[in-house]
Order: structure tokens, then C-alpha cells, then sequence
């Protein structure tokens, strides 16, 4: 497959997990329950949607495919784990705006490691767009005085995490990145299990849950692994960022919950610097593969 195919492949790929990861507002508004309920339930459908993916791509040989697993993937669900239990946390000791800003940020942190890990020098495209998309989620949720410090640096240490994350799949390309994802999934039920009322739920949310680990996890996961092999750090970022203007979006198509004004602008300039990235991108050569 030619470099330029794959490139696209790539940004294609990333941009469907995009799209899976940005129905987590729409699945958390549609399922009333605390948040380690719904993430020991999402650990619970999502590491077996995984290992079904596992298993259908490789019938014959995937448990093998856990057996590969060692420094590098034990690297790698560190981080994932680690990243949500920092996600989660900050979100009692910070403001959902903060939150969102500081993970706009991910594509300038993913290009620094990207540059100091890999030697991949991030395109003037990029930048740009990378800048242009954090102003436009500046714009959208603003940047009050409501968090505190603390949950502030663990919103930054969970967007660290993340950024990391991209750079382990990015460097060892032939890793077990699902695998991995599978197991980091289970331990995400055994932290969030006893703290949570996960034998409250009703029939009806059990449904619903099922649906959000397929989404969030078989499709956003599955694809994200895809796809973050094929492009440069910061452009696997970039494209990550559609997430924030399309979750607004799923939440008024389903339940009518008009979004004001800044939203509106704000979700505008993150798709108008992701897509113009992506046209500009096409025009000129794909950067060169990361050492491994």
C-alpha cells in the first residue's frame, strides 16, 4: 500500500474514532447514573466488545495475541488506566470547561513528544490548526474561575497520559494495541466496580450501556489503534479534537438541547481547522514513518 494511502487511511481511520468518542456526552445524558456505575458497565461491554473484535479478526490465533503482550502494552494500559482515573477525579475537583480546555491542548503536547520520542517535526498545518482548534473550544466553554488547581493538574496529567498513549502506539506499531485495550478495560471494572452502584441499573440502561461499550469501545478503540499507527502524533491528536463540537451536536439531535451561541461558533472553528487541516494536508507529501 502506497504511503500516500495509508495516510489517508489514517486520517480516515481517526476520524471515525472521533465520531464514536463524541457520543460519550449523548450516552451519559441518556444514562442517568454516577460515573464509576456507568464506567464499570462500559469496562464490563467494552472489554468484551473488544475481544470479539480480537477474535473475528484473528479466528485461529488470538490468543496468542494476549500472550504477545509485554513492557511496551503494560506501558500502554498504564497509561489508559491511569488516564481515566485522573479523568474521572478532576471532574469533582474542576469545572467541565476546564476540563475541555486543558484537553484541547492535547495536539501541541502529542506534537512535543512526537518531535523529542519519534523525530516527527510537526507541519506548519498542524500548528495552525491546532491553535485555531483550542480557540475555538476556548470559545465554546470558556475558561472561568470556577475549577481548582488540583483537579486542573489532573485534567493536565490525564491529557499527558493521552498524548503519551498515541506516542507508545505510534513508536511500536506492530504492539497489541487491542489486547492491551481489553485489559485495561477489565481493570477499569475492578477500580470502578466497588465504588459505584453497579447492580442498581435497570434493564432498559443495561441496554444502553451495552450499546456504549460497542461504540465507545469496538469502533472508537478499534479504530483509534488503526488509524494513530498511520499518522504523525499531532495529527492523530488533531483530528481527536472533532470530538468536542460533534458531542454537543448527537445531545440536540436527540433531545432537542439547543446549544448557544458560542458553542455554536466555537464547534464551527474546530471543524473548519480540522477539515482545513485534512485539505491542506492532501495537497502536499505525508510525513515520513516513525522510527521504530
Amino acid at each position: 500500500m502506497s504511503s500516500r494511502r495509508d495516510y489517508q487511511l489514517g486520517l480516515l481511520f481517526v476520524t471515525i474514532s472521533a465520531i464514536a468518542w463524541s457520543t460519550t456526552g449523548f450516552f451519559t445524558r441518556l444514562i442517568p447514573l454516577d460515573s464509576f456505575t456507568l464506567l464499570a458497565w462500559r469496562g464490563i461491554f467494552g472489554s468484551v466488545s473488544v475481544l470479539l473484535v480480537i477474535i473475528l479478526s484473528n479466528p485461529k490465533g488470538w490468543v496468542r495475541e494476549f500472550t504477545r503482550i509485554g513492557r511496551v502494552e503494560l506501558i500502554y494500559i498504564a497509561l489508559t488506566v491511569s488516564g481515566m482515573m485522573m479523568f474521572i477525579t478532576s471532574l469533582r475537583h474542576t469545572s467541565v470547561a476546564h476540563n475541555a480546555v486543558i484537553y484541547a491542548t492535547i495536539p501541541f503536547l502529542a506534537g512535543f513528544l512526537g518531535w523529542y520520542f519519534l523525530r516527527e517535526y510537526p507541519t506548519r498545518s498542524s500548528i495552525v490548526s491546532s491553535g485555531v482548534a483550542l480557540v475555538g473550544v476556548l470559545l465554546m466553554v470558556g475558561f472561568g474561575g470556577d475549577g481548582g488547581l488540583f483537579g486542573d493538574i489532573l485534567s493536565f496529567g490525564m491529557t499527558l497520559s493521552m498524548a503519551a498513549s498515541i506516542i507508545v502506539i505510534r513508536k511500536n506499531p506492530t504492539m497489541s494495541v487491542l489486547p492491551s485495550a481489553c485489559i485495561g478495560a477489565i481493570i477499569s471494572v475492578f477500580i470502578c466496580w466497588p465504588l459505584g452502584a453497579p447492580l442498581d441499573v435497570t434493564s432498559l440502561q443495561l441496554c444502553h450501556l451495552a450499546l456504549l461499550g460497542v461504540v465507545n469501545s469496538a469502533i472508537g478503540l478499534a479504530f483509534f489503534a488503526l488509524g494513530s499507527k498511520k499518522l504523525p502524533a499531532v495529527e492523530t491528536a488533531l483530528i481527536g479534537a472533532l470530538d468536542t463540537p460533534l458531542a454537543p451536536l448527537w445531545v440536540w439531535i436527540a433531545f432537542s438541547e439547543t446549544p448557544g451561541i458560542n458553542t455554536i461558533i466555537g464547534g464551527g472553528i474546530v471543524l473548519a481547522a480540522v477539515i482545513g487541516h485534512i485539505i491542506v494536508s492532501q495537497k502536499a507529501s505525508p510525513l515520513p514513518q516513525a522510527a521504530g
